[in-house]
Formats: structure tokens, sequence, C-alpha cells
């Protein structure tokens, strides 16, 4: 297997060039196909040629590998509000994991981070895992014996990744695959800032750090209901501006055979704490974690009580108190399934325009009412989802398949609107978090947890500022 190439080694002009190349040749396809669409009468579909095209110009970036893969992955995420199905279909086919740089080239970079503190450590060559903007090795502290693992960010990122986001954009519009407009500018901004928040460690090891906290003071009462967190240890003195030093962890990922091996009263109780967690970020704590990347959360088993490990804040959002209070209202709405408060929600997160079509709200009414089904008081579930005793069964429901379907439709309409990045952020972590339970193939029924939450928001005048 060769060797892959160092960021700073592979130049920005030329990076930039084979990606442009590559979207141009697909753009000519979308082109192609949209023009002969028009003359068929147009079925809505997109042609084997576009597909084709589309699939080329993912694997371009899969080949040029770091931020390039990064890019692609968070426009996956969210491209679905401006790029063609064709193309946002094979984006979601960029695998995070990659392969890792060789030591010789990650050595020089953690001594140049850590200097004299490195000889501390005894740091095993090979890494544990590798993703698009990092790698990680793990190590041990030769005074104490103890075992943390060091993410390393890649030599060089920093100098390139503005320069790769703007070569992706440049192609998108070169291509005519987005168009130009102050939606879109705000949509790039945010985008960009939250690729440098990715590698800003000082900011993800300060947001750790106060998750850690907060974890610790309401540890006890989470235990008594059954829920445990846990977030690494952060070792300072072995952190740097592109190296983050944590206490090592052995768990399993959600999808191993070890987890869902597990009796159904323990993945019932992983599951709520997964599906708490999302509401304790936000009413709680006023911060989200918005990357569903299973990658992102470990499961460290114990019969005593199996901890749901947090393990990335890389990708944190803080939401205002309007939003906050907004997402309270559309939440509620859904669970009483009333469209009319529901579709005010909506006008509040930027989802709909104050001069909506009754179309459009009927169709993201629709959209939303769906996404938030497993929150719906017992009685108003479906019972073809339902077990014997009455509790949704979160697996065979196959909520997220038919949530996608929803909203493939509802984006193909002329009454779409582009969606706050707010509420396309909280639409991606909810169907991550609601995917996560499903895959632990969980039973039960979560409409008192969530309304705790947002009832006790609402009678606390809101949530305090961090």
């Amino acid at each position: 297997m060769s060797k892959r190439p160092s960021l700073t080694r592979r130049g920005a002009f030329g990076r930039g060039l084979a990606v442009s190349v590559a979207g141009l040749r697909a753009g000519g396809a979308f082109a192609l196909d949209s023009a002969l669409s028009r003359l068929r009468g147009g079925d809505g579909q997109d042609s084997e040629l576009l597909r084709r095209e589309a699939r080329r110009f993912v694997a371009e970036l899969g080949r040029l590998k770091g931020t390039y893969v990064k890019i692609g992955q968070m426009f996956a995420l969210l491209g679905e509000h401006f790029l063609p199905p064709a193309l946002t279909e094979a984006l979601h086919e960029l695998e995070s994991a990659t392969e890792p740089l060789p030591w010789p080239e990650i050595e020089p970079a953690l001594r140049e981070a850590l200097g004299e503190r490195l000889d501390e450590l005894d740091v095993e060559p090979e890494a544990i895992a590798a993703a698009s903007l990092a790698q990680v090795h793990r190590a041990t502290i030769r005074d104490s014996g103890e075992t943390i693992v060091l993410k390393v960010q890649y030599p060089g990122l920093a100098d390139v990744i503005d320069s790769d986001f703007d070569a992706v954009v440049r192609m998108l519009l070169l291509a005519r695959w987005i168009r130009a407009g102050r939606e879109l500018d705000d949509w790039l901004g945010s985008l960009r800032q939250q690729l440098h928040n990715e590698i800003d460690y000082e900011r993800e090891a300060a947001i750790g750090d106060r998750v850690a906290a907060l974890v610790a003071e309401r540890r006890e009462a989470f235990a008594e209901r059954g829920i445990r967190y846990h977030v690494p240890l952060r070792h300072a003195r072995y952190c740097g501006d592109t190296v983050l030093a944590l206490e090592y962890i052995d768990g399993d990922p959600v999808g191993s055979p070890a987890v869902a091996k597990l009796p159904l009263g323990r993945r019932n109780a992983l599951g709520r704490a997964m599906l708490e967690l999302f509401f304790l970020e936000l009413y709680d704590w006023g911060l989200l974690q918005t990357d569903p990347n299973f990658g992102n959360f470990l499961i460290r088993r114990s019969a005593g009580g199996d901890e749901l490990v947090l393990l990335d804040f890389g990708s944190t959002l803080y939401c205002d108190e309007d939003f906050l209070a907004n997402l309270g209202s559309a939440i509620a709405a859904g669970q009483r399934q009333d469209r009319e408060t529901l579709a005010d929600a909506l006008v509040g997160l930027g989802c709909l325009r104050e001069d909506s079509s009754d179309f459009a709200r009927q169709t993201f009414s629709d959209f939303c009412l769906q996404l938030l089904e497993p929150l719906r008081p017992p009685e108003a579930l479906p019972r073809e989802h339902l077990n014997r005793r009455g509790e949704y069964c979160w697996g065979r429901s196959r909520l997220m398949q038919r949530v996608g379907r929803q909203a493939a439709s509802s984006a193909a309409t002329r009454h779409f609107t582009t969606p706050s990045r707010e509420f396309a952020m909280i639409a991606r972590k909810l169907t991550g978090v609601f995917t996560f339970i499903a895959v632990l193939d969980a039973q039960f029924n979560a409409h008192d947890t969530v309304h705790d939450y947002i009832d006790d928001y609402a009678e606390a005048g809101g949530r305090t500022a961090p």
C-alpha cells in the first residue's frame, strides 16, 4: 500500500484544480441532464449519466482525502437543501475512516506540539484510528503507567483548510450545482466556521471540560434512573494547539455484536441515555454536539450499569433563546399533532416564511410530524410500531426511511424554503439520535422524558446563559 502524501506536499493549487476538473465534468452532465429532462417533460429523476459523474466527482474528493473528505461529508449531511439528489447521494458514500499518515510524518508534528513533554510518553507508532482531519495514537505515561490517547491533527491542515473549502464551493458554482445568493452565503459562512471549529482544539478542550463537569454534577441523579454518561478525562499537560490528550476508554461502538447481544433492558437504558442527552444539551447545558457520527460515542459495558461515553466536541452549536423556545413549541405541537401551532413554530425556526403557502405549511408540518413520531404520547403512537406492552419499537419502525422519503418529496416542490442552519443542524442531530436508538433495537416510549425537559424550561422562563 502506498504512503499517503502529506497535506502540505500535495499543494493547494493542484488539489483545487483536480476538484474543479472533476466538478466541471459532472456539472456538464448536470446541464445536459436538465436539458434532456425539459425536452421529455421532466420526471423529477436524475439520469444515470448524472449519477455516474457525481460518483466520479466524489471519488476525486476521496482520493484527495483530508479536508476534502470532511467538506464532502458536511455537504452530504446538509447539502440536500442545495444540491442535486444524485450528488447528495454520492457524497453520502464518503467514508470518514482513511489511511493514517505513517509515523515518520506524525512524530515531528507531535514533537513540535509537545516539545520535551513527548519524552514523558511511550507513543505507539501505529494509529488506532484515523479520520479526515486527525488520527489517534495510544500512549503510556511513563511515570504513572496510565494509558491515554493522543488525537493528532494532520500536519499543514490549517494552511489548506480555507483554500480547500473555496475550491469545492467554486466548483459547485461553476458547475451551476448551487446558485449564489444571500441564503447560500449565510450557509457557506456557517459551514466554513464549523470546519474551523473542528480543528480548534483549544475550543474543543474547553467544551469537553465543561460537559465533564456538568455530567459529574448530576452523576448520582442520572444513575438513579439507570442513565450513565462518561466524558474521558483530559490530560492538559500533553495537549497543544494540534494535539488533544484524553483518557483511553476500552469500549464498543453501538453497532458492535457485543452491544447487540445485551439484554433488552440494558439496550433500552442506553437508548434513553442517548435521547435524554439531546435534550440535556439543548435545554439544560445550552450547547449541542451536532455531529451524529457513531464514531463520536462508545459504550462501556458493565453489569452494574453501562456507560455512554462522549468522545468528541469539535462540532458544537450554541442556540439562542428564541430558537430554543420555538423548538420546544414545535416538539410540543408535534406531540399533540397540532399542525397550526407546529407551522407557526416552523416560521419562528426559519423553516417557513410568514407568507408561505398553505401547501408549504402542510408539507413541512407533515415532515416534522413524522420525524417527531416517537415522541408522541403512548395513545397517539402508531399501533403497528408498538410491542405487546404498548412500547415503541425504534428498530422495526423504519422511521428514518419513511422520514427520508418525506424529506425528498418536500425538497422537490417549488414551495421548498431553505431552512435555517440551526434547524438543519437540529434535524440532522435528531435523525442521528433516532438512528442510534434504532441500531440498539430499543423498545420504549419517550413522551414523558421529553416533555419534562421542555416543561421545566418553559416554567423556568428559559435557560440561563452558560
